[in-house]
């Protein structure tokens, strides 16, 4: 038998850190809470106070589902905070997309319900013999864009304008999604974002200007693309009114700019740059 005023078995941990002793010795065999002594006799595990905090942070974690690898991760850097805020970021957004897909389940389930079955079945089997040619896909998204264009040009624009201009600024993102290049993908996800940028939407312009900015690194984009993914983030954080991101952003705008081979193309971003909101003019 083990002893000690130390130690402290796996039912004392257990209702001191809100976990039963069957999770304490299952996080034990998958090696993420050792005991500090296991008896070799009985076979008692026991545990040293300084695993008290560990085991708090194991049921805190998994309270929330956080994964196994990730609450071991958090374990490895109980004193990093801004680390385990990371963590538990990146398991938000798994959760956020877990949620959306239930959310899209019970939508098609309702429709399921009040349309019935075979009714659509028979639709689906429609669908599928009467596919959108590619051409025509690449036609309604360079008209989608085009539109956008329009729109965004419009002085007097009015809410229901804004309205179709949104709206037709994500299907024309949709449709290159389906037969265009990664060049066509961060076009659109650049257009996106200007045009939450002029609805003065923060939040969705920075995040479609992020991914217009992963495709060109993703797929080696350079040119006027790359240039133009780094102004949609300067302009989208002058709407957020982050200054700082914003002058940040534009430098590497500028940067990026002079590597523009057409010097038409690069006089087009310099004067897009000089077009953000409260901008200091960099040439």
């Amino acid at each position: 038998m083990v002893d000690g005023p130390e130690l402290i078995t796996v039912g004392q941990l257990a209702r001191r850190v809100g976990l039963t002793a069957k999770a304490l010795r299952h996080y034990d065999r998958v090696g993420l809470l050792a005991p500090a002594v296991v008896d070799a006799t009985t076979g008692y595990r026991f545990y040293g106070p300084e695993q008290v905090a560990h085991a708090r942070l194991v049921q805190i974690l998994r309270s929330v589902d956080v994964p196994l690898d990730q609450v071991r991760a958090c374990l490895a850097m109980p004193d990093d905070e801004a680390g385990i805020q990371q963590i538990l970021v990146a398991h938000r957004r798994r959760l956020q997309a877990r949620l959306d897909r239930v959310r899209g389940e019970v939508h098609r389930t309702d429709h399921l319900i009040q349309d019935g079955v075979t009714a659509t079945m028979a639709e689906q089997d429609t669908q599928q013999r009467t596919p959108v040619a590619a051409g025509d896909e690449r036609r309604m998204a360079i008209d989608l864009f085009n539109g956008v264009w329009r729109l965004l040009e419009k002085e007097d624009r009015s809410t229901e304008d804004d309205d179709r201009m949104l709206h037709m600024a994500h299907a024309s993102r949709y449709h290159w999604g389906q037969i265009g290049a990664p060049e066509n993908f961060s076009r659109g996800e650049w257009q996106c974002s200007r045009v939450y940028a002029v609805l003065g939407r923060a939040e969705p312009a920075l995040h479609h200007a992020r991914r217009g900015l992963e495709i060109c690194r993703a797929h080696g984009i350079g040119d006027w693309d790359l240039a133009y993914a780094y102004e949609s983030l300067a302009r989208a954080s002058a709407v957020a009114g982050d200054k700082d991101q914003a002058r940040a952003w534009t430098e590497q705008a500028l940067a990026a700019a002079e590597d523009i081979a057409q010097d038409e193309d690069r006089e087009l971003v310099l004067s897009d740059l000089e077009s953000i909101p409260a901008q200091p003019r960099f040439w």
